[in-house]
């Protein structure tokens, strides 16, 4: 199955502070506040939900396709994607602009004071499916970007009579209730964790059971209590795999797609392609960042063998 994966490609600036922010707040002075903290360490790391789950797909052996809109600052995070087999030659750079970066200081309370700038991201919108260099893929997923761009996406989806994993997730307060609405309702899979899954019931005034029974099937994630996939078929309820040391969360979701995704691309079993998914958030769950996780097909393999029986489906992964 050829997947082409839409949504973000950013950089994460995380930057510590050997402090509390309360200590140099003034409650008086809110209205004209100026403050300055020197940081004792930052690093940059490698992120944005395409990307991320992208980067999974092509641990498990895949060749996913980007469409994104990058900066002109994205050459190094080209080079280092098509060296894991992430296939880039759709990512389009905007002239004069920064890859999407996500600025964040945290003091010892884990405190935090963010900002995020789009940069390329605003210009998603301006990438149509119709102007693919290739083929028009087997499955697209709509991932968060810029809300215009993933409205779009949806609507050519449709236009085009290609299936599509709708996954809204940060994006839905800023998607119109009708926007998500027509989202939810053109897709042929839905993704999200259970407090998205309430949201999206809030704002669109459908129920349970009319969200799920719109798709071919809708996976809700619920953190440590794992996943249910609920298909036409019946239910599935994943577990997790427990993790060895908890290390950073950030990204979890994104690996649990691309394990998923892995196996749906295969034609599997609805439970072996949860199963994939747990083990693959466990794994960025016990790495720093959501590209920082690192295996081969054949340790997934015996590890997964450690908590699941495939009865010998992930000998093709090898």
């Amino acid at each position: 199955m050829d997947i082409l994966l839409t949504g973000s490609v950013a950089f994460d600036y995380l930057m510590k502070f050997p402090g509390y922010f309360r200590d140099h707040i003034l409650a008086d002075k809110l209205d004209s506040i100026s403050l300055s903290f020197l940081v004792e360490s930052m690093i940059r790391r490698r992120g944005g939900v395409a990307s991320n789950i992208a980067y999974t797909l092509a641990l498990l052996g895949g060749r996913p396709r980007v469409y994104a809109s990058v900066g002109e600052d994205f050459n190094e995070y080209r080079a280092w994607l098509e060296d894991q087999g992430v296939d880039t030659s759709e990512m389009r750079v905007i002239p004069g602009e920064y890859t999407a970066s996500f600025f964040v200081n945290t003091d010892q309370s884990n405190s935090q004071i963010a900002s995020f700038y789009p940069g390329a991201m605003a210009f998603a919108d301006q990438l149509s499916l119709h102007d693919l260099n290739s083929d028009f893929p087997d499955l697209i997923v709509i991932s968060p970007n810029d809300p215009r761009a993933m409205i779009r996406y949806a609507k050519e989806c449709r236009e085009l009579d290609i299936p599509y994993l709708y996954d809204p997730s940060q994006q839905i307060p800023r998607l119109e209730d009708d926007q998500l609405r027509s989202g939810v309702e053109g897709a042929y899979a839905l993704f999200v964790n259970d407090y998205e899954f309430g949201m999206i019931q809030k704002k669109t005034g459908m129920t349970p059971s009319e969200v799920i029974g719109n798709t071919d099937f809708t996976i809700v994630t619920y953190g440590e209590e794992g996943s249910i996939i609920y298909t036409k078929e019946g239910d599935y309820h994943i577990p997790v795999v427990p993790a060895n040391e908890i290390v950073d969360p950030t990204g979890v979701g994104d690996a649990f797609r691309g394990g998923f995704l892995t196996g749906h691309s295969r034609g599997w079993d609805w439970e072996t392609c949860g199963r994939m998914g747990a083990l693959a958030a466990t794994y960025c769950l016990e790495s720093d960042g959501p590209q920082g996780h690192k295996y081969t097909r054949d340790a997934f393999r015996e590890r997964y063998r450690g908590h699941f029986d495939d009865q010998g489906i992930l000998d093709e992964l090898i």
